[in-house]
């Protein structure tokens, strides 16, 4: 049996999903549709008997999240790849071709972003195992998704042939205007680009040695120096940095002879708008006056709407509204015409110009120990609430600018302050003075939960020194 090694691209920001997506919290991570999350639907997908452990290519500020999803659905990973900085998927791609190679360069990899949605995965098994063998043969695989409109969001591949299998493509088509979108649709031989690909380790680093020879040094020896980190695969950041910002399209796909594409005539949808999200849960949950609500959100008399809201303490209500997208969040409503949900990337720029910290952060600001919201702020103090997991623990750390006071409202914390440890319970506090050396642990089997009140003269998440930490962070991380 083939056992192909998939590979996870889960390092991307999704700001077209903004407010519910943002760089801090992006869009793979979260559950726009049902309970798991894409990045979680998408690497059962690629589990079973024809899959080995997944190779997952993310970010620093994304491993512990990636760990953490693929154990809640008990897959083990083969190695979770932190990127040292983003260089879109060009040196991603290769630095996993380069890591199979070392044990197996027959190998089979197959490549596919973690936020799209594929409702088939029987029927998507199918489509792979129809590519399996032109990629044994040294092949590079595309898969291609038949096309049910002229969308002008996406970019095509054009087959050279019509029969079953994979066909020889004959090129790649950027993203179209409108009555090219209608041309190619009409014609048949045109699919759209799911940027999923399967290909041997061989092929694609041989390929690469062709096409874009100035990326093999950097990300072998990004991979010669790597190091291991507490289970994670930490990239060197000097070779690293010094790599074009190339997409796999451009360094490679484009320029290759031996391309093949697979059709794929199954949903797809790579959720890169709200309209997008929209047009997916119509067709799950159809409804004649095209209006999709969430659990907080309430539509009168509206049609071809989505309303949606992610906290339960914020109703939307929409009342005569068409063609709408309103989206809610604790901290960020959307209100944009649903013809131009491409255009919510603008919002977010337009929030960085003004410094508003909703362009990229969440008031929940999740951590490998657990997560921290702010309740309250202003010039000289700052209200959290603080969730510790069982078993977890805050780095050892001071700061400059600030002391703290902690009640325990659910658990029992261990708080250590300078030399002295205590075990502080339900409704009892302790005081952290400026300058002292503390740590919050959970020493239970059930989540803490406390209250932080923070006072001094600067309260941002930088005044921190750190001396341990079991998450091997640093002051910046």
């Amino acid at each position: 049996m083939v056992k192909i090694a998939p590979v996870l691209m889960a390092g991307g920001s999704g700001t077209r999903l903004w407010p519910v997506s943002r760089k801090r919290f992006p869009k793979q991570f979260a559950p726009l549709i049902g309970d798991e999350t894409l990045f979680q639907a998408s690497a059962r997908r690629l589990s079973g008997a024809s899959y080995a452990e997944p190779i997952v290519m993310t970010n620093a500020d994304f491993r512990f999240i990636v760990a953490e999803q693929l154990d809640q659905i008990g897959i083990q990973p083969g190695a979770i790849v932190i990127e040292p900085s983003g260089r879109n998927t060009a040196p991603a791609v290769l630095a996993a071709a380069l890591m199979v190679a070392e044990t197996d360069p027959e190998r089979l990899l197959l490549v596919a972003p973690s936020d799209h949605v594929i409702p088939d995965a029987d029927a998507f098994a199918r489509a792979v195992e129809q590519g399996i063998p032109a990629a044994q043969a040294g092949q590079i695989v595309t898969f291609g998704i038949t096309p049910d409109r002229p969308e002008t969001g996406y970019g095509y591949l054009e087959l050279a042939g019509q029969g079953e299998g994979p066909q020889p493509l004959a090129r790649f088509v950027e993203k179209p205007d409108a009555a090219t979108a209608e041309a190619m649709l009409a014609q048949g031989n045109f699919l759209w680009n799911a940027g999923i690909f399967l290909f041997s380790a061989r092929a694609m680093i041989d390929a690469f040695r062709t096409h874009a020879p100035e990326f093999i040094d950097p990300v072998q020896a990004a991979l010669t120096e790597a190091r291991n980190d507490l289970g994670f695969l930490r990239l060197a950041r000097g070779p690293w940095d010094k790599l074009p910002d190339l997409s796999i399209d451009y360094a490679v796909m484009e320029k290759a002879g031996n391309l093949s594409a697979v059709r794929f005539s199954g949903r797809w949808s790579d959720l890169g708008g709200w309209d997008a999200l929209w047009r997916e849960e119509l067709l799950q949950n159809p409804a004649a006056d095209g209006v999709v609500t969430g659990p907080n959100a309430t539509a009168i008399d509206c049609r071809d709407v989505l309303l949606r809201s992610d906290s339960e303490d914020v109703e939307v209500v929409g009342i005569g509204l068409s063609d709408l997208m309103v989206v809610a969040t604790p901290d960020a409503v959307l209100v944009a015409d649903k013809d131009r949900a491409q255009d919510v990337r603008l919002a977010v720029s337009a929030l960085k110009q003004k410094r508003k910290k909703q362009a990229e952060a969440f008031p929940r600001d999740h951590r490998p120990w657990g997560w921290f919201e702010t309740l309250a702020l202003a010039a000289r103090f700052q209200v959290k609430r603080i969730v510790v997991k069982p078993g977890a623990a805050l780095s050892l750390q001071s700061h400059v600018h600030r002391a703290e006071h902690w009640i325990v409202v659910s658990g029992t914390a261990r708080v250590t302050v300078d030399d002295k440890v205590t075990l502080v319970t339900e409704n009892q506090s302790i005081y952290v003075p400026l300058g002292a050396v503390h740590r919050m642990e959970n020493p239970g089997k059930v989540p803490m939960v406390l209250i932080e009140v923070q006072t001094g003269s600067y309260l941002g998440e930088d005044d921190i020194i750190r001396y341990e930490d079991v998450y091997s962070r640093d002051s910046s991380d």
